[in-house]
Protein backbone atom coordinates (compact mmCIF):
# COMPACT_ATOMS: atom_id res chain seq x y z
CA UNK A 1 0.00 0.00 0.00
CA UNK A 2 1.57 3.25 -1.10
CA UNK A 3 -0.62 5.44 1.12
CA UNK A 4 0.71 3.85 4.33
CA UNK A 5 4.34 3.15 3.44
CA UNK A 6 6.68 4.97 1.07
CA UNK A 7 6.89 3.55 -2.46
CA UNK A 8 10.06 3.58 -4.50
CA UNK A 9 10.24 2.57 -8.12
CA UNK A 10 13.51 1.32 -9.51
CA UNK A 11 14.29 3.73 -12.32
CA UNK A 12 18.07 3.36 -12.89
CA UNK A 13 20.53 0.56 -13.44
CA UNK A 14 24.30 0.34 -13.81
CA UNK A 15 25.72 -2.83 -15.36
CA UNK A 16 29.08 -4.24 -16.37
CA UNK A 17 29.64 -7.08 -18.83
CA UNK A 18 31.93 -9.72 -17.33
CA UNK A 19 32.79 -11.19 -20.75
CA UNK A 20 34.30 -7.86 -21.88
CA UNK A 21 36.91 -8.17 -19.11
CA UNK A 22 37.92 -11.51 -20.63
CA UNK A 23 38.50 -9.63 -23.92
CA UNK A 24 41.99 -8.47 -22.88
CA UNK A 25 40.64 -6.40 -20.00
CA UNK A 26 38.04 -4.21 -21.75
CA UNK A 27 36.50 -1.90 -19.14
CA UNK A 28 32.78 -1.26 -19.63
CA UNK A 29 29.66 0.29 -18.10
CA UNK A 30 26.00 0.50 -19.14
CA UNK A 31 23.66 3.12 -17.68
CA UNK A 32 19.91 2.62 -18.07
CA UNK A 33 16.87 4.70 -17.18
CA UNK A 34 13.32 3.31 -17.16
CA UNK A 35 10.92 5.47 -19.17
CA UNK A 36 7.87 3.29 -18.58
CA UNK A 37 6.93 -0.27 -17.65
CA UNK A 38 8.25 -1.64 -20.97
CA UNK A 39 10.83 0.89 -22.20
CA UNK A 40 14.24 2.05 -21.03
CA UNK A 41 17.01 4.11 -22.58
CA UNK A 42 20.60 2.92 -22.32
CA UNK A 43 24.00 4.56 -22.76
CA UNK A 44 27.16 2.48 -22.70
CA UNK A 45 30.90 2.90 -22.94
CA UNK A 46 33.82 0.48 -23.41
CA UNK A 47 37.49 1.31 -23.05
CA UNK A 48 40.59 -0.83 -23.48
CA UNK A 49 44.00 0.91 -23.36
CA UNK A 50 46.03 -2.24 -22.69
CA UNK A 51 48.93 -3.66 -24.74
CA UNK A 52 50.40 -7.11 -24.02
CA UNK A 53 53.43 -9.21 -25.05
CA UNK A 54 55.94 -6.34 -25.28
CA UNK A 55 53.60 -4.15 -27.29
CA UNK A 56 52.73 -6.79 -29.89
CA UNK A 57 49.24 -7.91 -28.78
CA UNK A 58 46.35 -5.48 -28.32
CA UNK A 59 42.61 -5.02 -28.63
CA UNK A 60 42.48 -1.34 -27.78
CA UNK A 61 39.20 0.47 -28.22
CA UNK A 62 36.95 3.34 -27.25
CA UNK A 63 33.31 2.57 -27.87
CA UNK A 64 30.19 4.62 -27.16
CA UNK A 65 26.56 3.64 -27.73
CA UNK A 66 23.09 5.00 -27.03
CA UNK A 67 19.75 3.32 -27.61
CA UNK A 68 16.62 1.79 -26.16
CA UNK A 69 15.37 -1.48 -24.74
CA UNK A 70 11.88 -2.96 -24.86
CA UNK A 71 11.08 -5.23 -21.92
CA UNK A 72 8.40 -7.93 -22.26
CA UNK A 73 7.41 -7.99 -18.58
CA UNK A 74 8.69 -4.79 -16.95
CA UNK A 75 11.91 -2.79 -17.03
CA UNK A 76 14.99 -4.48 -15.58
CA UNK A 77 13.37 -7.94 -15.44
CA UNK A 78 12.62 -10.64 -18.00
CA UNK A 79 13.20 -10.79 -21.75
CA UNK A 80 14.31 -7.67 -23.65
CA UNK A 81 15.04 -6.50 -27.20
CA UNK A 82 17.44 -3.64 -27.85
CA UNK A 83 18.56 -1.32 -30.61
CA UNK A 84 21.33 1.25 -30.39
CA UNK A 85 23.60 3.51 -32.40
CA UNK A 86 27.27 2.79 -31.80
CA UNK A 87 30.70 4.32 -32.53
CA UNK A 88 34.03 2.56 -32.00
CA UNK A 89 37.63 3.65 -32.41
CA UNK A 90 39.82 0.53 -32.49
CA UNK A 91 43.40 -0.78 -32.77
CA UNK A 92 43.62 -4.58 -32.90
CA UNK A 93 46.68 -6.69 -33.60
CA UNK A 94 49.10 -9.42 -32.66
CA UNK A 95 46.38 -11.83 -31.57
CA UNK A 96 46.39 -14.26 -34.54
CA UNK A 97 49.10 -12.63 -36.67
CA UNK A 98 51.54 -9.72 -36.37
CA UNK A 99 49.27 -7.52 -38.52
CA UNK A 100 47.57 -4.57 -36.83
CA UNK A 101 44.24 -3.08 -37.90
CA UNK A 102 43.06 0.33 -36.72
CA UNK A 103 40.23 2.65 -37.60
CA UNK A 104 36.72 3.82 -36.84
CA UNK A 105 33.40 1.96 -37.02
CA UNK A 106 29.89 3.31 -36.70
CA UNK A 107 26.52 1.71 -37.13
CA UNK A 108 23.45 0.15 -35.54
CA UNK A 109 23.22 -2.80 -33.17
CA UNK A 110 20.26 -5.13 -32.58
CA UNK A 111 20.30 -7.50 -29.62
CA UNK A 112 18.16 -9.50 -27.26
CA UNK A 113 18.48 -11.18 -23.91
CA UNK A 114 17.14 -11.93 -20.49
CA UNK A 115 17.58 -10.20 -17.13
CA UNK A 116 17.20 -12.41 -14.05
CA UNK A 117 16.55 -10.77 -10.68
CA UNK A 118 18.83 -12.34 -8.04
CA UNK A 119 17.95 -9.85 -5.31
CA UNK A 120 16.16 -6.59 -4.67
CA UNK A 121 18.92 -4.54 -6.33
CA UNK A 122 20.97 -7.08 -8.33
CA UNK A 123 20.32 -8.74 -11.69
CA UNK A 124 22.27 -11.10 -13.93
CA UNK A 125 21.83 -10.40 -17.65
CA UNK A 126 22.60 -12.60 -20.64
CA UNK A 127 22.26 -11.58 -24.27
CA UNK A 128 23.49 -11.66 -27.87
CA UNK A 129 23.45 -9.17 -30.68
CA UNK A 130 24.62 -8.15 -34.16
CA UNK A 131 26.21 -4.88 -35.17
CA UNK A 132 26.29 -3.55 -38.72
CA UNK A 133 27.58 -0.35 -40.23
CA UNK A 134 30.48 1.36 -41.94
CA UNK A 135 34.16 1.04 -41.15
CA UNK A 136 37.21 3.08 -42.17
CA UNK A 137 40.45 1.18 -41.51
CA UNK A 138 44.19 0.85 -42.09
CA UNK A 139 46.07 -2.47 -41.86
CA UNK A 140 49.76 -2.42 -40.89
CA UNK A 141 52.29 -5.25 -41.26
CA UNK A 142 53.11 -5.09 -37.55
CA UNK A 143 52.30 -2.90 -34.52
CA UNK A 144 55.64 -1.09 -34.56
CA UNK A 145 56.92 -0.98 -38.15
CA UNK A 146 54.25 1.34 -39.59
CA UNK A 147 54.35 -0.25 -43.07
CA UNK A 148 50.83 0.07 -44.52
CA UNK A 149 49.48 -3.11 -46.06
CA UNK A 150 45.92 -2.00 -46.84
CA UNK A 151 43.63 1.00 -46.45
CA UNK A 152 39.94 1.31 -47.09
CA UNK A 153 36.30 1.56 -46.14
CA UNK A 154 33.73 -1.20 -46.02
CA UNK A 155 30.32 -2.29 -44.78
CA UNK A 156 30.39 -4.85 -41.96
CA UNK A 157 28.13 -7.09 -39.88
CA UNK A 158 29.71 -8.52 -36.72
CA UNK A 159 28.59 -10.24 -33.53
CA UNK A 160 28.21 -7.70 -30.76
CA UNK A 161 26.90 -7.57 -27.23
CA UNK A 162 27.86 -11.04 -26.12
CA UNK A 163 26.66 -10.39 -22.61
CA UNK A 164 26.91 -11.98 -19.19
CA UNK A 165 26.66 -9.00 -16.89
CA UNK A 166 25.93 -7.97 -13.33
CA UNK A 167 23.50 -5.06 -12.92
CA UNK A 168 22.73 -2.92 -9.89
CA UNK A 169 19.18 -1.54 -10.02
CA UNK A 170 18.13 1.45 -7.93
Amino acid sequence: MCAVSPCSAQKFSIATNLLDYANLGTLNLDFSYALSQHWSVVASAKYNPFIFKNGLMQNRQRCFAVGGRWWSWHTFSGFWLSSKMQYQEFNVGGIRSPQTREGDSYGVSLSGGYSYMIGRHFNIEAGLGLWGGWQKYVVYDCPRCGATREKGEKFFVLPNDIIISIAYVF
